[in-house]
């Protein structure tokens, strides 16, 4: 392919289609404000069930469960590459967790390794006659990315908190959740519980009555963190598009331009799946 494709934001999301398109034999560049991928990406507890989190027929679902297939054959391949374990497990055909901050890691060294250029750099504007493609990956960020002749479909920050105990290894199980309250534990020990949702911009402010009241229902779920008490707490952007319907996974008609954003709660689980459509397009 001639030319560089450039993609703009380095989560899961724009480091997965990087490390596909490179893998393929192109040139890539990714350009990221923060620390590659310092926002939703690590932020977000890792469950993988699409069943349980779309209880009707949609595209959404239909999504979920395609990137779950491909999730088992995406992370023994990534960990064949760079070594990188990210504690990815099944609990049935399709439930599952995964680290997102070691899949993240595992991403940037995979995209290292096949020569991808990383830029610590915010781009506000692109022009994509400058590029053989451009891909706009940049999360709950992405509609402020101005486009040469391009209107982004826009995009809302849903904020929410999660909260971390230390706990032994194994205590837990299997994830468990009722409605919007989750519990999930890594192999380290380490227990997330979560969530909460908030319409409120670019808010960071960790809200400690919303951390107790997560406290509070996840130990209704799971009854020894009752009298645990949290080591850390923190919040993250969820990226939903301003229709909500799907998320954005399609090429711009009539141009070079590809967006991979919008995907809401299921970043990472849709990371599989994005990354395979959208790297097989621009590379067909």
């Amino acid at each position: 392919m001639q030319g560089e494709v450039l993609i703009i934001g380095g989560g899961l999301i724009g480091s997965s289609i990087a490390w596909r398109l490179a893998q393929k034999g192109a040139r890539v560049t990714i350009a990221d404000a923060g620390n590659l991928g310092g926002e939703a990406s690590p932020a977000g507890a890792g469950m993988l069930s699409p069943g349980a989190e779309f209880d009707k027929p949609s595209v959404w679902l239909d999504l979920g469960l395609e990137s779950m297939r491909l999730y088992p054959a995406f992370v023994e391949e990534l960990q064949a590459e760079t070594g990188i374990d990210t504690d990815f497990r099944m609990f049935h055909p399709d439930d599952g967790i995964v680290d997102p901050a070691a899949l993240l890691r595992a991403l940037r060294c995979a995209c290292e390794s096949r020569n991808v250029r990383i830029m610590r750099e915010q781009v506000t504007a692109v022009e994509p006659r400058e590029h053989a493609a451009v891909v706009i990956a940049a999360g709950a960020w992405s509609g402020q990315v101005r486009v040469q002749n391009v209107t982004l479909p826009a995009v809302v920050p849903i904020k929410g908190h999660l909260i971390g105990f230390e706990l032994e290894p194994g205590a837990l199980g299997p994830v468990r959740r009722h409605g919007e309250t989750y519990v999930l534990q890594r192999s380290s020990g380490f227990l997330i519980a979560g969530s909460n949702e908030q319409d409120i911009g670019f808010d960071r402010t960790v809200d400690a009555a919303i951390c107790r009241d997560i406290h509070r229902r996840a130990a209704q779920l799971f009854p020894p963190l009752e009298h645990a008490t949290p080591a850390t707490s923190w919040i993250g952007f969820r990226p939903r598009s301003a229709e909500g319907d799907a998320p954005h996974v399609r090429r711009v008609e009539g141009t070079n331009v590809w967006l991979a954003y919008g995907h809401y709660r299921n970043g990472i689980l849709l990371t599989p799946v994005t990354a395979q459509r959208i790297a097989d397009e621009i590379h067909s």
